[in-house]
């Protein structure tokens, strides 16, 4: 009931688990992932296919959770990258697949992104991981990282107008399940991406989604100085006075 009852909360709709397939689950999850380090690859995704495809039909939401992450997880141990973005895509595509199922399984993919064997590889799954989670505000803070490690990508390879795009799509100030130190910190990077590319007007635009109040805080104040480092270098060409209460503020911090 309890398992119910959170499941209920989550997805936000009454749901009513029809069988309990945890038992099951314990026993085939770890028997598939021996199969798969044994060879058997296509038989262990066999199993847990027809595994999740009970769970989900029979609306137990925290082990088709299971069978997801397990699905990815041995793509991810046998390094079969191609058959993840894959099952990626197919899964969350599923009819009736539950929001905690895709969350769980796209939390799990997100730290296999560091640990791609190279780089076609890393943006193939970022951008899969993307695509699936485009629109879906339950996975909006993993798109929002997912988008900055390729903002990343992007300005490395010195292509920083594709990477300010890539920032700029990003409506973070809107996101509830975001904690707000991120928030400022992915909108800072916003407007550093455009400073870069020296889109002046649209680096004013963005600046406003900050409130300087939110830099009282004396754990924000590291934040605060790139705020107002931004703050200077946008206005120090157009505003002196502008630029003299920048630098004001900066001497107030380190007071």
């Amino acid at each position: 009931m309890d398992q119910q009852m959170d499941i209920s909360s989550y997805e936000g709709r009454i749901v009513k688990m029809e069988v309990d397939y945890s038992t099951i689950c314990d026993e085939k999850i770890p028997s598939s992932k021996e199969m798969a380090k044994a060879g058997k690859f296509n038989e262990a995704l066999e199993v847990l296919l027809q595994l999740e495809k009970q769970t989900r039909v029979a609306a137990d939401m925290v082990s088709c959770s299971r069978v997801l992450v397990a699905i990815v997880q041995i793509c991810f141990e046998t390094s079969n990258w191609n058959y993840m973005n894959e099952y990626i895509t197919i899964l969350v595509k599923r009819r009736s697949q539950s929001k905690h199922a895709v969350t769980k399984m796209v939390q799990e993919c997100c730290t296999y992104v560091d640990k791609t064997p190279d780089k076609e590889t890393k943006l193939k799954l970022i951008d899969t991981l993307r695509t699936v989670t485009e629109g879906k505000i339950y996975v909006e803070v993993e798109r929002a990282r997912l988008t900055k490690m390729l903002a990343d990508i992007k300005e490395a390879d010195g292509d920083v107008t594709g990477a300010a795009s890539a920032m700029e799509e990003l409506q973070v100030e809107t996101y509830g399940s975001m904690d707000k130190r991120e928030k400022v910190e992915l909108i800072l990077e916003q407007m550093r991406l455009c400073l870069a590319k020296q889109d002046f007007v649209r680096t004013q635009i963005i600046a406003k989604k900050i409130s300087i109040k939110f830099f009282n805080d004396p754990e924000q104040q590291d934040l605060k100085l790139k705020y107002y480092d931004l703050m200077i270098r946008l206005d120090q060409d157009s505003s002196f006075i502008k630029t003299s209460r920048h630098y004001l503020a900066v001497v107030d911090s380190e007071s």
